[in-house]
């Protein structure tokens, strides 16, 4: 074999070599989910591949003996080469071993794994749907000895080690519709904003790890009636606010006796506790999906959440259970009050209610989140440690806020500006 024959042989198995570690590497990192949405648009690379996906084991199997078949020929051919160009009386035998195995190893490290590695990584979907014909190919070439390898290795784990494997096929769960969506959902370009479709699927990903106090009703914000009033005062309280059902309690708003329903005012009651309903008590910490269930179940639309101290902390209906999956949810009864007034791409007007993840998402804002407070409000007395007065300045982390409205018990109006330099960044 000439020299020329030897290089052509060298390069070739690099290739194969840098191939089967390539597919590898794009397998792996690849979304599996996006190759079935594929299949399911008809793409015939997605469909071919679909099927590999579905066994793992055999696929990983497929690349690696692939690889090791182009690695064994690869050392070969560059021992003849090594031979060629320094005969064997010019090195000890010590001196040839470990120079060619210096030098071959720094090849394949570099050509065979590093850079395509780095490439293939950076669109796998797209990489592997594109090779799927060779993938295919070399998967059936090579199915008698991965057959043989895979049989082998559940032979020895199961006997010798009692591994039971599982034989469950490929099953897609929440997380791969996670990745998917941040990898594959469509983004509105210019300000990376998800579109409705997309903001809907996240927040039902995000719906099981949503607790009842990040999308309840505050305390001081609950309208509510002592339960010895009377009737008519009642009645013009629920027109008044539009309300369908109003909150009774007795003493004070800690001693919640429970509910009215505007629709047994049509029985016309003689008496306010006649016709007051029991409600249900949930805790700041409960999944806002079990409560849910538990509405759905006891045919319940309202509750009282109570702090740690058994202290009314806020109130919650279905309702808003519901809007942290399909967001706000306006009839002709909602009244608009909070404040969102914009001067400047980094001079704001905000309530101070309202939360923080909407006014990043909204405004692209950055502003620090915490599980310590859920608005802008709370991020503000959480930094500061109490209620700040009117007309102070606080900073936090590149924002100055600027209290422009404040109560006894909480802010109600803030102005924001953001630094020059923070405002200039990408948005």
């Amino acid at each position: 074999m000439d020299i020329y024959s030897i290089v052509f042989l060298i390069i070739i198995s690099l290739i194969f070599s840098a191939f089967f570690s390539g597919m590898e590497i794009a397998f792996v990192s690849a979304n599996k989910l996006k190759v079935e949405v594929d299949k399911k648009s008809g793409g015939y690379g997605a469909k071919l591949l679909s099927g590999l996906i579905k066994s793992e084991s055999r696929f990983i199997s497929t690349m690696l003996v692939g690889n090791n078949i182009a690695l064994v020929i690869y050392g070969i051919a560059f021992s003849y080469l090594f031979l060629e160009l320094l005969p064997e009386r010019l090195y000890s035998e010590w001196l040839r071993l470990i120079t060619q195995t210096v030098i071959t190893s720094i090849i394949i490290l570099i050509f065979a794994e590093f850079m395509p590695k780095a490439l293939i990584r950076i669109n796998p979907n797209k990489t592997l749907i594109f090779f799927a014909i060779p993938v295919q190919f070399f998967y059936y070439l090579l199915y008698p000895v991965i057959f043989i390898t895979i049989k082998a290795g559940e032979f020895i784990l199961n006997k010798l080690f009692n591994v039971q494997l599982s034989k469950e096929g490929k099953v897609f769960d929440i997380i791969d519709i996670d990745n998917y969506i941040k990898e594959f959902g469509d983004f509105n370009i210019q300000h990376q904003q998800p579109s409705t479709e997309m903001q809907i699927f996240r927040n039902a990903i995000e719906f099981p790890t949503t607790k009842l106090r990040e999308c309840m009703i505050p305390r001081t914000e609950i309208i509510a009636v002592e339960e010895n009033n009377d009737v008519e005062t009642v009645r013009a309280k629920l027109h008044e606010t539009g309300l369908s059902k109003i909150i009774t309690y007795k003493d004070n708003i800690d001693n919640i006796t429970g509910y009215v329903h505007a629709f047994d005012f049509f029985k016309n009651p003689k008496t306010l506790g006649s016709i007051i309903r029991p409600i249900m008590l949930v805790t700041e910490t409960m999944h806002a999906n079990k409560l849910l269930k538990s509405f759905i179940q006891q045919r319940k639309s309202i509750a009282i959440v109570v702090d740690e101290f058994g202290g009314t902390s806020g109130l919650i209906t279905i309702e808003d259970v519901i809007e942290e999956i399909f967001g706000e949810i306006d009839d002709e009864y909602d009244v608009t009050d909070t404040v969102e007034k914009v001067f400047s791409k980094n001079e704001f007007v905000f309530s101070a209610r309202l939360e923080i993840d909407y006014l990043n998402e909204t405004y692209n804002l950055k502003l620090p989140e915490s599980e310590d407070y859920e608005t802008l409000g709370g991020l503000i007395v959480n930094h500061h440690g109490s209620i700040p007065e009117n007309g102070q300045e606080i900073k936090i982390n590149g924002f100055a806020f600027k209290i422009i409205q404040v109560s006894e018990t909480r802010i109600e109006q803030v102005h924001l500006k953001l630094k020059e330099k923070q405002s200039d960044e990408p948005e």
